[in-house]
């Protein structure tokens, strides 16, 4: 079965060079109004260990859905109504979500993930106008902008499948490791060629690792960011702590001890490998490879 011609148009929007002004200025009003580190932090989803706006938005489109359901059954004005009003209200902690997820994406993901929010935004003032028209005793015409609302809703809902199954955005880029790694113990570099508290980055079985050597401790890592496969060895060690290595795309940030997440975007932390040292060779090893 061929795929739906509708998907060669959403799939244009990447390349859409038109939309970068627009993502440029949004971006930056993003950027000014979430500019704690902690707030973009929860935001993002650090704390959950995968994205917030996902799960934040089941809200306001479950509650749409059944007030269309409500819609199409006699005697459910009110009942409708407060759904619509939960929707509208609960759609914008999802948004703000959303957008400080999309401000620290891909070019080509920033342009679907644009029209998708504005999707999303236009449906919601269908609802609101929805509801100013129920309020008046218009319930057919409040009926239909929210039937309106609904279906631009799904149109930006698939964009926002686009977005996340397409485009990889918001997933982690680095669970295929374990997978990919052989199991049991490899050879790494002799000690002596490593240099001390610089990040390198070293192929072994095929995949790049980044190591970081302090003394007679060896650190190793994927060196591809969980958050969008970012090359870890480019960036910069910073102590938040204890040493970590600060992703030079987004600027995630994860221990260099156990791989965990000390800075968003990024919520899913680093493959961490074992190392030892046998006659001046380091050798690593992944727990729970293939």
């Amino acid at each position: 079965m061929k795929p739906l011609p509708l998907l060669n148009l959403v799939s244009r929007l990447e390349d859409s060079l038109w939309l970068d002004p627009l993502v440029a200025g949004v971006k930056g009003t993003v950027n000014s109004i979430v500019r704690f580190p902690w707030l973009r932090d929860v935001l993002h989803g650090v704390p959950l260990g995968h994205p917030v706006h996902p799960v934040g938005v089941q809200i306001p489109m479950g509650a749409w859905t059944s007030a269309a359901i409500l819609d199409a059954m006699p005697g459910n004005d009110r009942a409708a109504s407060i759904l619509i009003g939960v929707g509208v209200v609960s759609a914008v902690p999802s948004a703000v979500a959303g957008f400080t997820d999309w401000s620290e994406l891909h070019e080509q993901q920033q342009r679907v993930g644009l029209v998708h929010a504005a999707g999303n935004l236009a449906a919601t003032g269908l609802y609101v106008a929805s509801l100013v028209e129920r309020s008046r005793g218009r319930q057919p015409r409040g009926k239909l902008l929210g039937y309106l609302g609904f279906a631009t809703l799904a149109a930006a809902g698939f964009l926002g499948g686009h977005l996340t199954y397409r485009q990889a955005a918001g997933v982690n880029h680095s669970e295929d490791v374990p997978h990919r790694f052989p199991v049991g113990w490899h050879a790494l570099a002799p000690l002596d060629e490593l240099v001390d508290g610089k990040l390198e980055r070293r192929m072994v079985a095929g995949m790049p690792l980044l190591v970081f050597r302090r003394g007679d401790a060896v650190h190793v890592l994927s060196d591809a960011c969980s958050h969008l496969s970012g090359p870890l060895h480019e960036g910069k060690v910073e102590e938040r702590g204890e040493p970590c290595v600060v992703c030079p795309w987004h600027g995630s940030a994860f221990s260099l001890r156990s791989g965990e997440v000390l800075g968003g975007p990024a919520t899913a932390g680093q493959p961490r490998f074992s190392t030892r040292i046998e006659n001046g060779l380091v050798e690593v090893s992944l727990p729970g490879a293939g």
